[in-house]
């Protein structure tokens, strides 16, 4: 299908591949999210919440089941060594997996200060290997969730030493944080806030805390749709879901338009071989779409 743009500044026309085109890569889900592409085995990883599965997705074998009774997982990244992380609504929990040998599963995150997290949401991995993750309480509500009430009286940002197992709570005044990254040279930690429809910026200290928190950019629009997946290209501009799909930001903060996406979009990666396609999950399906520029491989 043509792509159904709002253009805001005309860069947002340059990161579209000429004559590309939207187009369904797996559809007839339930509520699709945390999209991670395979940079060897050349495949992509999605969360169905509402299906309780985790799929997988190649051009070769086209769509097959993962790991099912996923515990409504939501967000997805894969660690240095390629092990799947994977934020689970229904047991407040961070899992580690390596692929395909599921006797390897082991939780690495549940509890902060001996409550039970709220649902670990959106991950990312910095270089270091240390993990770093958005806890809202969407798992604690209807439809994406099991309704109970939240042990903790916040909801927080956080970093986790895989090796120590150590949590250490960064931030705890969003309203709902969601989508996370990092920018290109490290130095920043992005976090978006799906109640306040915002971006915010903090500054990473060597011992991987943070500071700061200015808001960066406000995700405006006419349209259904909150703050949610984020990630930044190679050329140094944020993508971030928000009302009517994936808004496209300079580094300056300046929100360039909207890629307007036919149903309500949750998330997205770059992959293929070039990593210049842009996998969207969007409430019953995947979308992809041909860039310009590439995205980074998470391994």
């Amino acid at each position: 299908m043509n792509l159904n743009l709002e253009v805001r500044d005309e860069r947002l026309n340059t990161i579209f591949e000429p004559g590309a085109e939207l187009e369904i890569v797996a559809t007839g889900l339930e509520f699709t999210e945390g999209p991670i592409w395979h940079p060897q085995q050349k495949h992509l990883m999605f969360s169905d919440i509402q299906g309780n599965t985790i799929y997988r997705w190649s051009a070769a074998n086209g769509l097959t089941k993962y790991r099912v009774n996923s515990h409504m997982a939501n967000g997805n990244t894969y660690d240095r060594q390629g092990r799947l992380l994977t934020c689970e609504h229904a047991s407040s929990c961070v899992s580690r997996t390596i692929l395909d040998d599921e006797s390897t599963y082991e939780v690495l995150a549940s509890l902060y200060d001996g409550k039970q997290l709220n649902s670990p949401n959106d991950i990312v991995v910095k270089s270091d290997g240390m993990i770093y993750f958005t806890d809202p309480t969407s798992g604690r509500e209807p439809m994406v969730g099991i309704p109970r009430e939240p042990e903790l009286p916040f909801a927080g940002v956080y970093r986790l030493d895989p090796a120590t197992r150590d949590l250490t709570l960064l931030v705890d005044d969003f309203a709902k944080p969601n989508g996370l990254c990092f920018s290109l040279d490290e130095q920043q930690l992005y976090v978006n806030d799906t109640k306040r429809q915002h971006i915010r910026v903090f500054d990473v200290s060597a011992d991987g805390t943070v500071t700061g928190g200015d808001v960066f950019a406000d995700l405006t629009g006419d349209y259904p749709g909150v703050a949610d997946g984020m990630k930044f290209d190679t050329s140094g501009m944020l993508y971030s879901c928000g009302p009517g799909g994936v808004h496209v930001i300079t580094p300056e903060g300046n929100v360039t338009g909207i890629l307007l996406m036919p149903e309500h979009t949750t998330n997205f990666c770059w992959g293929d071989a070039d990593l210049k396609t842009l996998y969207i999950t969007a409430s019953t399906s995947v979308y992809s779409v041909r860039m310009t520029q590439p995205g980074i491989a998470l391994f």
